[in-house]
């Protein structure tokens, strides 16, 4: 019998991406999104219809984090992940034949800023500010939704790297001669940057940020690894065993790109760019330090362990479609 597969919010990098290597195993594929195509999100009876039977739901529903925090995004952010898992959750709850696992999308941004020590599933500290409230926020309505036939994991990714990510731009940087590493400074604090939670405080020092990442690919194995182990649930980092840090990240990227020098980027002028392009400068400068406790305990094995390798992948993958 044909596997059907439940994919909500298909319609970025990852969500296509996992689409298309499902669809390649010869599996059955619907999309839920704002615009389908197989379900809308609102659609209750439609979106019914697609999980009640399913073999795998994957949430990953949301507006990107990459814009500015003011207000109206902020809100939208929150409104986008817990709207969407809510729905998800009824129409599971509703289910005749109820999908036997729910992997919905959380981040690797929970954990608090580390430079002291990795951040597992088992002694991981939580953060603070805004970032860190719409992923607790996400996961408690993920694991409050009543669903005792299906199996649920939280999904903790870090950033996902593959051609179409977020490795673009800085790929674009280096190659312009600016693919330095991004350095943390004082900056001042506004007050309603401080009530929002949205202040980037002063931290790692010379670019050494912790830079916890994991392959597109690695994030389908995953997946496949977590539908044959019925016995993890819960939470599981997806991230690659061997964090790097942001300096070190921008250079073997410039290895990859055959570009020999990269200009650092100073706290000011990301705080200039960032207001600029319409992001935050939390994105580069937090330091993420994340491992996947879990999934390595249970015998998974990463395609891309290594970070150095990961890119010159991506960059040979890019070169032979151009």
């Amino acid at each position: 019998m044909t596997e059907h597969i439940v994919i909500a919010g298909a319609s970025g990098f990852i969500g296509s991406y996992l689409a298309d290597a499902f669809r390649a195993r010869g599996a059955r594929v619907s999309l839920i999104g704002r615009h389908g195509p197989d379900a809308r999100w609102g659609d209750t009876s439609g979106i019914a219809r697609l999980v009640d039977g399913a073999d795998m739901v994957i949430n990953l529903a949301g507006k990107s984090v990459n814009c500015r925090y003011g207000e109206a995004n902020r809100r939208e952010i929150l409104r986008s992940r817990i709207e969407t898992t809510q729905e998800l959750g009824d129409a599971i709850s509703r289910a005749a034949t109820p999908p036997r696992l729910w992997l919905n999308s959380s981040t690797a941004t929970i954990y608090r800023h580390a430079e002291d020590r990795p951040q597992t599933e088992s002694t991981g500290e939580i953060g603070t500010g805004f970032s860190v409230s719409i992923a607790t926020t996400w996961e408690e309505a993920f694991f409050a939704a009543p669903t005792p036939g299906t199996r649920k994991v939280a999904l903790r990714m870090a950033i996902v790297l593959g051609d179409g990510s977020a490795l673009v731009p800085l790929m674009n940087l280096a190659r312009f001669g600016l693919g330095g590493p991004q350095l943390d400074g004082p900056w001042p604090a506004s007050a309603a940057r401080l009530d929002a939670g949205t202040y980037h405080a002063f931290g790692a020092r010379g670019g050494r940020q912790k830079f916890s990442w994991i392959h597109v690919d690695d994030v389908l194995g995953s997946i496949l690894f977590l539908q044959e182990h019925d016995e993890i649930d819960g939470i599981v980092n997806l991230a690659s065993p061997n964090p790097s840090d942001n300096r070190t990240m921008m250079r073997d990227l410039r290895h990859a790109l055959g570009v020999r020098f990269g200009l650092p980027a100073w706290r000011w002028m990301l705080e200039v760019g960032s207001a600029a392009i319409r992001t935050e400068v939390e994105l580069v400068l937090k330091s993420r330090w994340v491992v996947p406790e879990r999934l390595t305990a249970a015998g998974y094995e990463f395609s891309y362990p290594y970070l150095d390798m990961a890119l010159k992948s991506i960059v040979d993958e890019r070169r032979t479609r151009a």
